[in-house]
């Protein structure tokens, strides 16, 4: 176990019981998510990549895309 792990569970275990099982719920949740995508990344095939590749590509040239500058905007 790292140090900074054992450090988040030392502040953890001062919690409540409900709030202890509210963060285990939610770290449970992310590493169930972690996994998943984690597989799904990994059965990816190559034929795949490309066509999602190809995908971007013609979003770009037809220019579809959206700046991330623009997208994560906080100014209205």
């Amino acid at each position: 176990m790292t140090k900074l792990l054992r450090q988040a569970i030392s502040e953890i275990e001062k919690l409540s019981p409900e709030q202890q099982d509210a963060i285990a719920s939610r770290l449970l949740e992310e590493l169930q998510d972690e996994q998943k995508w984690s597989t799904r990344f990994n059965s990816t095939t190559d034929e795949q990549w490309d066509r999602m590749a190809e995908m971007v590509r013609q979003e770009i040239n037809d220019d579809e895309t959206v700046l991330l500058d623009d997208f994560l905007s906080t100014e209205k």
